[in-house]
């Protein structure tokens, strides 16, 4: 076995050689262009998805500027119609307040008419029982003077003399 290990042998050696080119010549031309094409085609797929995440970075970076433009516009469309809503509010509260003022202002008109009327009213009320009373006590009192019938004379030659008088 000693032999074996130590003893080179160029018989064996040519046709390794030979063996080796053959399957490196075979490999070359059946495994070698299959190879080489597929790390091409790998190359070429890699470079590909990186120039296509590249566009898709930029797209993204387009989008969100666009999202952003689109929240600012957002936005300050929400300020104004925020800004005309409490405008329209403001007017409507004072369209309100104006429109109570003048209700009441009526009211209160109508009110007053109303105490006068009534206060009228109860003064020519008060009045008519006024007259009525005096001319009740008038009638009892010139009953009662004129059921003597001196003093019914007397009174009428009184009333005589502040005729002449005048």
């Amino acid at each position: 076995m000693d032999k074996l290990i130590h003893s080179f042998s160029y018989g064996l050696f040519f046709w390794m050689v030979i063996v080796l080119v053959v399957i490196i010549f075979l490999l070359g031309k059946f495994a070698w262009k299959p190879i080489v094409d597929a790390l091409d085609e790998r190359e070429k797929g890699i470079a590909s998805a990186l120039e296509a995440a590249e566009k898709a970075k930029l797209e993204m970076a387009r989008l969100t500027n666009e999202n952003e433009q689109l929240l600012k516009e957002a936005r300050a469309e929400r300020d104004v119609i925020l800004k005309e809503a409490k405008e329209l509010k403001d007017k409507i509260v004072a369209e309100a307040k104006t429109q109570a003022q003048t209700e009441g202002a009526k009211l209160i008109a109508q009110a007053k008419i109303e105490i006068n009327e009534q206060k009228n009213k109860a003064l020519a009320e008060v009045k008519n029982q006024v007259s009525s009373l005096s001319l009740d006590i008038a009638r009892k009192v010139l009953n009662k003077e004129f059921e003597d019938q001196g003093k019914q004379e007397a009174l009428v030659a009184d009333l005589l003399n502040d005729v002449k008088l005048n």
